[in-house]
């Protein structure tokens, strides 16, 4: 009886078509095997399977007839029949004895990884293994061959240069992660090996060969590829990637920890953030392996889904559907539609989505995964189980098909013959039957595919938009779709479009940034034809894009949010002056997402709270965290108040309310955190405690008169009381009292204008102090009133009228409004009075008043805002001798009706005047917001120049 008459009795009959094929092979090993080697089909459960597993793989037949002797001796140890033979990889690899240089160690791993292969494809092909014993068994197999190979080439270099210690004198290896389905314990059966190397620490060896740690462990990661990867006569044991490393080719074979660390966590990719979600330490030092896994661990799982990370979901996504339409993709059970790639995708997803927050999706195997989405109710009980389902009966097609030739391939065979063989190893009667199971198995993967991660509408806009973006310039299509979309200056728009992308900015993008840009803009152009000023609004709009390019996430924050976007171009529209803000403050970008905080600015009393909630977060005694924290609440505050003065939401008094209250908020912050430094350092004076005492700031100008402007500076004097200046703090390093306040008020000044990349919080001007520049930055109390009564100018008493606590000791509040009570209530000549105020504002006319008649400066030309606070001045010196409670206020517009109330002025003046200076205001906020400066054309406010022309001279000549 011939063999395969023999071995036919045993088999489940053989489809036609493979008779032949396999009644040829059996008579091809009849004549290989020896008398002794024939005793291996003594064991029925063997013979009954030699048939089945030789048809339908060539790699197993053809290396039996090469290799008489390999499968007898799988039977006869018993090996292929061990579920668990992968628990003895190492101890077989050991027992092989220590290869006596690397191409005998190179021999011994591709001979037994061709013995355990054949193994393993003869178990899945048999029936006898599932999915998961194949997967494990693969996995295994990588490990040990890469620690095998990793502590021979280790021994190898230790014994030429010496042993890296860690900084505690312990030896230590390098660490080698697997990536994707190494990682995952999912190796499919042709697959190659991803891996990643690092180490923990540099250092240099100097006991033989001076050599640093690092050129030590890469040279060791070179031969360890080599080893893996090369082709001998023997094979090879794994092809070996190891493009997945920080830099990919660029950068070096092996990083140590701390380089890992910075990269990861400043400049890896979205992608890489996917990819590190299988990974996994395969070998090497396993004790600093779990330092280097916490390091990586807060890149991958991260506690909120920033924007940046969704945007790279939407782009893979996108490019598998983009990959789909390959016809070569059709037959491709990994790539293709329903795919296993798309399972992994759905399964990755929600790791990288929800990860950070449900611990339990911080696993590997896609399996798993799949059973966790079903627990916490992220999927439906049904899409689980037809996903578990499918991608089981890919992979066992994946790995059917690779065993046939132990080739890397995933593609359906086209061959009828292959097609047939590959069925029958499924189990299927034939191809027919086996394709309409494979494409419904397929059809479900993309039905669930799609419904999970759809892509949104804003992937699919008008082509038109799309098509003004990707043009070149000249492009006579993307010109009339400009004209259509009602651009007044088609021309002018492409050609900005054009530099903007050839810009040195957008040219520096990442290839992940550029992507959020293409999605963005056709967005953009769409939404800013439906503005007003569309052709102004763009320009504005390309400067801000550009100014901030380099910083991915705000640009992805308006492409996945339509109605931030939607914020941005209305304020745009109505201000350029918002495009700069943002540009220089691109963090409050996230500001935008939501329109009931943006055009609702905080009142005082809020602001007080909500700043004291900002410096709890941060330590206030490190003072770049608290002039960082400092900067951005101011940033954020401003912009509330433009936007909702740009919308029309507050009148302009109140504007200036608000960022007044912005200013006393963060200065009564900044003089407790600056006393608190000062006292942790110094102690405290005597008769003071934690919080300030003895201390007043004092506000001018327009800060003081409740008026300040967006871009206005602030006007300080520092006050201080104490009994005796040469007193000396109770602290370690004691100074004496009168250079502590100093010291508080150069602290104060430093907090307000150091500049840093946010900028500076205020520009303060400390001019108005006593002797000006000259003198002291802080005055003691009883000298500031000595001085206002004794030396100062009129012009000083008339900055006075506008001076106002804002900060500090309520008690030196009540001494302070009591000097300046007495200060203006001073007796004065009148005509003498009157003289020096007009005079004064005739000298600052001449110097700062434009000559051209065509302008008309809002504050210094005749007729404006200073004419009218010179009159108020005069007024407020002259009469509160006689009229205490004109003391009371300080600002403007309750000054003239103080001033009118008694008599000062009559009604219908004072009327005109509040009119004209708040109209001034009114005008001069919105030029700031229109990036413009404080004036208008000659031929603006004419009536009510001349109105507050003819009240100056009424008053002031």
């Amino acid at each position: 009886m011939s063999l395969f008459d023999s071995l036919s009795q045993h088999t489940v009959l053989l489809p036609d078509e493979l008779r032949t094929l396999a009644s040829d092979f059996c008579t091809q090993l009849d004549e290989k095997l020896s008398p002794e080697q024939r005793h291996v089909f003594d064991n029925e459960v063997f013979s009954a399977s030699v048939l089945k597993v030789c048809v339908c793989s060539q790699f197993i037949s053809e290396s039996w007839l090469r290799h008489p002797d390999l499968i007898p001796d799988l039977v006869t140890s018993t090996d292929l029949f061990a579920p668990l033979r992968r628990a003895d990889y190492a101890a077989a690899l050991q027992q092989n004895g220590n290869a006596d240089g690397e191409p005998a160690l190179a021999r011994q791993l591709r001979i037994f990884r061709r013995r355990e292969m054949i193994r393993i494809a003869w178990r899945d092909l048999a029936g006898w293994s599932d999915l998961d014993e194949t997967l494990s068994d693969l996995t295994a197999l990588a490990e040990a061959c890469i620690q095998t190979a990793l502590d021979f080439l280790y021994r190898q270099a230790c014994a030429r240069w010496g042993t890296p210690t860690l900084a505690d004198g312990t030896p230590f290896n390098i660490v080698v992660l697997g990536m994707g389905k190494l990682g995952a314990w999912e190796l499919n059966y042709s697959s190659d090996i991803d891996l990643i190397f690092a180490y923990a620490e540099d250092g240099v060896l100097t006991e033989k060969k001076e050599i640093s740690y690092g050129e030590f462990f890469t040279r060791i990661c070179r031969s360890l590829v080599k080893m893996l990867d090369e082709i001998t006569v023997d094979g090879f044991v794994f092809r070996t990637d190891v493009r997945l490393r920080p830099f990919g080719d660029s950068g070096p074979l092996i990083m140590n920890f701390d380089g890992m660390e910075h990269y990861y966590l400043t400049q890896a990719r979205e992608w890489e953030r996917y990819a590190m979600i299988k990974a996994r330490q395969v070998a090497g030092d396993f004790h600093t392996g779990k330092h280097l896994a916490a390091l990586i661990k807060p890149f991958v799982y991260r506690r909120y889904l920033d924007y940046g990370a969704f945007e790279e979901l939407r782009s893979l996504k996108f490019q598998i559907a983009q990959e789909l339409k390959r016809r070569d993709r059709a037959d491709n059970v990994k790539l293709g539609p329903g795919g296993i790639r798309e399972v992994e995708f759905i399964g990755q997803a929600f790791q990288l989505i929800r990860g950070g927050q449900d611990v339990a999706l911080q696993q590997r195997e896609i399996q798993t995964i799949l059973s966790v989405l079903e627990e916490l109710g992220l999927m439906m009980v049904e899409d689980v189980a037809t996903l578990k389902f499918a991608y089981r009966f890919l992979r066992r097609v994946e790995n059917h098909i690779q065993q046939y030739q132990d080739r890397q391939t995933h593609d359906l065979p086209a061959n009828p013959l292959v097609q047939q063989i590959l069925a029958y190893s499924l189990d299927f009667e034939d191809w027919s039957a086996f394709k309409a199971e494979l494409d419904q198995v397929r059809e479900s993967v993309q039905d669930i595919f799609e419904q999970v991660f759809s892509l949104s509408e804003q992937d699919n806009k008008q082509q038109s938009a799309r098509l003004i973006w990707t043009s070149p310039a000249d492009n006579e299509l993307a010109l009339e779709a400009l004209a259509d979309y009602g651009f007044a200056d088609p021309l002018n728009i492409q050609k900005a479009l054009v530099d903007f992308k050839e810009s040195h900015a957008i040219k520096r993008m990442t290839s992940k940034g550029a992507g959020v840009l293409d999605r963005l803009m056709p967005q953009l152009i769409e939404q800013v034809a439906n503005s007003e000023k569309s052709d102004a609004t763009l320009l504005r709009i390309l400067d801000l894009f550009e100014a901030v390019a380099g910083r991915n996430v705000y640009l992805a924050l308006l492409a996945e949010n339509p109605d931030a976007l939607n914020q941005l171009i209305k304020l745009a529209a109505a201000s350029p002056w918002i495009c700069e803000y943002l540009s220089l403050y691109p963090i409050l970008f996230d500001e935008l997402l939501d329109t009931r905080s943006l055009y609702d600015p905080l009142q005082k009393q809020a602001l007080r709270e909500d700043l004291q909630r900002e410096l709890a977060r941060v330590d206030t005694q490190d003072s770049e965290q608290l002039m960082i924290a400092l900067r951005q609440f101011k940033h954020l505050n401003v912009l509330r108040v433009a936007a909702a003065d740009i919308m029309g939401v507050i009148p302009v008094m109140i504007v200036s309310d608000y960022l007044t209250w912005t200013a006393e908020a963060i200065l009564e912050q900044v003089l407790r955190c600056a006393w608190q430094m000062l006292v942790s350092k110094h102690g405290h004076p005597p008769g003071t405690g934690a919080d300030p005492q003895n201390f007043a700031i004092i506000a001018f100008g327009k800060f003081g008169g409740i008026e300040l402007g967006y871009g206005s500076d602030l006007d300080l004097v520092f006050l201080y009381a104490c009994a005796d200046g040469d007193a000396q703090t109770n602290g370690e390093k004691p100074i004496n009292s009168g250079q502590f306040y100093l010291r508080l008020g150069q602290k104060i000044r430093h907090i307000l204008d150091t500049k840093m990349l946010s900028g500076i919080l205020y520009e303060a001007d400390l001019r108005l102090r006593p002797n000006g520049d000259s003198g002291l930055l802080v005055t003691h109390i009883d000298h500031y009133e000595a001085y206002l009564k004794n030396e100062a100018w009129t012009w000083e008493h008339q900055a006075l009228v506008r001076g106002r606590f804002v900060a500090g000791d309520e008690s030196l509040k009540h001494s302070y409004e009591a000097i300046r009570g007495r200060i203006l209530a001073l007796p004065r000549d009148r005509e003498e009075l009157k003289t020096q105020v007009r005079e004064m504002r005739e000298k600052m006319r001449d110097n700062l008043a434009p000559k051209d008649p065509a302008i008309f400066d809002l504050k210094q030309s005749q007729g404006g805002i200073a004419d009218i606070e010179f009159i108020v001045q005069f007024g407020v010196l002259a009469e509160t001798a006689q009229q205490p409670s004109l003391a009371t206020y300080t600002d403007n517009v309750r000054l003239l009706e103080g001033l009118q109330q008694h008599g000062f002025i009559s009604p219908t003046d004072a009327a005109l005047l509040k009119q004209a200076y708040c109209a001034y205001r009114d005008y001069g906020h919105h030029q700031v917001l229109q990036g413009l400066s404080a004036t208008a054309h000659g031929d603006e406010f004419q009536e009510l120049r001349k109105e507050v022309e003819r009240i100056w001279q009424q008053f002031m000549l």
